[in-house]
């Protein structure tokens, strides 16, 4: 049973509203259980005394009928009337969201959560005679609104919000009012538009431009003669007409039609610089056919019927418009010496005019389109067409996972919102709002709370950047394998900062950078004359240059190494050269590796030294067991050089191969509770095979010194887990083991 807060008083009447004529007038197409739910969250509100008042006087519970009312006149299912209603009672505390999760289910509980999570909009202030102006960023708010929406409905439920507001807008002080009207001509309307809610969207228009240009809506209004509802009437009249002639002609046919509304009429006047006289679609029709044979037929049809007016006339489906879009248009004198503008086209026509590059809103909006974003809305206004709820419901899922996934819209602590790529961190919100923000940052807050320089944000939050002159960019940044930055435009912003320090301080930067690379990998020399001429720079100091100015990163470097010392095969290879087989087998050479002047030896890495692509090997041939490749810089190695020497043979690593190579890695940390843990999820996510651990922990200093044995494909793959595992809490240092 659902219950009510005890706090609350019972049997007061909601103000003015008939409920029992409401139900009568939705009851079509709606069972008995669907009323009685209904009825039963109804007699909830109506037992509820609260005090919190609207804009014009009224209580929540009654804002939440009238929101109802409009939705039921689109004809929307009976789970969003409930959810409107519903979520009226918890914002007055009657209900709590557990309740209403489980005396309703999770459908009508998550179009409640939906709801509220959209009151972000209500809280965003437009800067007044400002953002009128700035196309861009009313677009950013309309996509945030359906963004933040898992379920279009809840979009649908909001435009009816902004419907119930305008409507009663002319009670409240005029600023408020203009605000109001600004907000919904500049975001809601156009949405409508998108959307293909025509009722709401005609209704907003004219509601707003009422209270921006009441002198132009005046006019306007008193141009046309008659009311709204008599020229409803009229077009209704015209639709039977119409359907009647084409049927007797055999042409099966979807015949609809409206009224232009005012606003409408006044932006057309505008743009083509005419009276109102010569308007020729105050009245419009639209007629739907089979093909494009039978649109001529048709043509021909109402030109025999009513009088056409030869320069209203326009063929563009001999001539489509440069969008694709095609249709005939042409305007007639029909009854009473009215003018109308009909259209007619095929199905398919008209499927790529709603859902295609042609939409209806484009053309109105004007400016580029968002070829993607008009993907998006063909894929809303198809969800809008069901008329089965649970048939809908694998079409909203897919919705939910696909539209505006490639986006994240949040907002700046003023409400303005900033449209980023999915899976932006904080770095990329700060030099999105301006280079020296980001080039001074030294930390972030989502709604409040402090979040991790990696953290990806999330639709609809409040990012708040904290800077400090102290601050600066860091090398980290351009780290990749860390995750700090999403953007190639914040990138580039951080390179450019770097770019312009100090020479000196570069080259020693840089320096450090490679240093500790080489390190973490043990590797003691590199060629440099190779990565000179890989990067295309004269000496040394220029490649350290580079590096502390993060136009190369140390991830480019590693990755260099190895394809030098991993070159391509070639079909040119010498004979004396031998490509043993995998280990894998329990035979021959390790991957590629090639082993000069021998024949087909059984070979192995040393266990000893564990060689890696890249590092300088030589092989020693041993009694019965092939060939052993060793480090040149192993111990054993060594030894061998003086003892046994003409039993060494040179070795190379050869073509690049899917084997994977044992490879040792200390770390040293100060020990704490989940240590070892953090850094065996690091190796699971970067796909290393963990063969071994060691582990030692000196009680007195809380040191902890770790070896890892771990089976890697090659170097790049190495030093990414190395980078990471470095990141995690207490750790001191992290390198590959090079010695016994």
């Amino acid at each position: 049973m659902v219950t009510v807060n005890r706090r609350q008083k019972r049997n007061v009447t909601l103000e003015g509203f008939d409920f029992d004529s409401w139900l009568n007038q939705i009851r079509a197409h709606r069972s008995e259980q669907d009323l009685e739910k209904l009825r039963s969250v109804y007699a909830l509100m109506e037992g509820v005394v609260e005090h919190q008042q609207h804009l014009f006087g009224e209580s929540e519970l009654h804002r939440c009928l009238m929101v109802a009312e409009i939705l039921a006149d689109l004809g929307m299912h009976t789970d969003t009337l409930l959810a409107v209603m519903i979520h009226g009672l918890q914002v007055v505390e009657v209900l709590s969201p557990e309740e209403v999760l489980q005396n309703y289910g999770e459908n009508i509980a998550g179009l409640v959560q939906g709801i509220d999570k959209m009151r972000i909009v209500d809280a965003y202030q437009l800067q007044q005679g400002d953002l009128s102006q700035d196309k861009k960023h009313m677009e950013s708010v309309r996509k945030l609104l359906l963004a933040l929406a898992e379920d279009l409905r809840v979009v649908l439920i909001k435009l009816a919000e902004r419907l119930h507001i305008m409507r009663n807008v002319k009670s409240i002080s005029e600023p408020v009012r203009e605000q109001l009207a600004r907000e919904t001509m500049d975001i809601f309307a156009p949405l409508a538009s998108r959307l293909g809610v025509w009722q709401i969207k005609w209704e907003l228009e004219d509601l707003s431009f009422r209270y921006l240009q009441t002198d132009a809506y005046q006019k306007v209004a008193k141009m046309l003669d008659e009311k709204r509802l008599d020229r409803e009437k009229y077009i209704a009249n015209v639709i039977q007409i119409l359907k009647t002639e084409l049927e007797n002609a055999g042409i099966h046919a979807e015949v609809s039609g409206r009224p232009k509304h005012i606003y409408s009429i006044w932006r057309k006047m505008q743009r083509k610089g005419v009276g109102f006289q010569e308007l020729f679609d105050v009245r419009a029709t639209r007629i739907l056919v089979n093909s494009v044979a039978e649109c001529y037929a048709a043509l021909g049809i109402v030109h025999s019927k009513w009088r056409p007016i030869k320069s209203e006339f326009d063929d563009y489906i001999a001539s489509p418009k440069e969008n694709q879009y095609q249709s005939l248009h042409t305007a007639v004198v029909g009854p009473e010496d009215k003018t109308i503008e009909i259209q007619i086209r095929t199905l398919d026509m008209h499927q790529h005019c709603e859902y295609g590059v042609a939409a209806h809103w484009g053309y109105k909006e004007g400016g580029k389109q968002d070829v993607k974003l008009t993907e998006k809305i063909a894929w809303l206004r198809q969800i809008l067409e069901f008329n089965d709820e649970e048939a809908a419901g694998d079409f909203i899922d897919q919705f939910k996972s696909e539209v505006f996934a490639d986006r994240v819209y949040v907002l700046t602590p003023q409400g303005k919102v900033v449209d980023l790529p999915k899976g932006s961190t904080a770095l990329d919100f700060a030099y999105h709002i301006h280079t020296e923000v980001g080039n001074h940052f030294c930390g972030a807050k989502a709604d409040g709370k402090i979040i991790p320089i990696g953290y990806e944000l999330q639709n609809g939050q409040t990012i708040e950047v904290l800077t400090s002159k102290h601050s600066s960019p860091s090398r980290d940044w351009l780290n990749p394998q860390l995750g700090y930055v999403k953007s190639s435009r914040t990138r580039s912003k951080v390179r450019a900062w770097f770019k312009q320090l100090d020479y000196e301080r570069n080259v020693e930067d840089g320096h450090a950078l490679i240093d500790r690379e080489l390190h973490r990998l043990g590797i003691k020399q590199p060629d440099y004359d190779f990565l000179l001429k890989r990067y295309h720079v004269s000496k040394v100091e220029e490649l350290y240059a580079a590096l502390g100015r993060g136009e190369i990163t140390t991830v480019q470097i590693s990755s260099a190494l190895q394809d030098q010392i991993l070159p391509p095969r070639t079909d040119k290879a010498s004979s004396a050269v031998s490509y043993l087989r995998k280990p894998t087998t329990g035979q021959g050479a390790p991957g590629g590796m090639q082993i000069m002047g021998v024949g087909d030896l059984l070979s192995r890495l040393a266990q000893c030294c564990k060689p890696l692509p890249y590092d300088d090997i030589t092989g020693y041939i041993t009694r019965g067991k092939g060939v052993t490749v060793h480090k040149n810089d192993c111990p054993n190695l060594l030894r061998l050089r003086s003892t046994e020497k003409e039993r060494l043979v040179a070795v190379s690593w050869g073509e690049s191969s899917k084997d994977v190579y044992p490879v040792d890695i200390v770390i040293r940390a100060f020990d704490r509770q989940g240590l070892l843990n953090d850094i065996t999820q690091v190796l699971s996510n970067e796909h290393l095979n963990v063969v071994g651990v060691n582990t030692h922990t000196d009680k007195k200093t809380h040191i902890a010194n770790m070896v890892f044995s771990l089976e890697v494909n090659d170097i790049s793959q190495l030093s990414q887990a190395l980078v990471k595992i470095e990141q995690l809490p207490n750790i001191m240092e992290v390198a590959r083991k090079t010695t016994n």
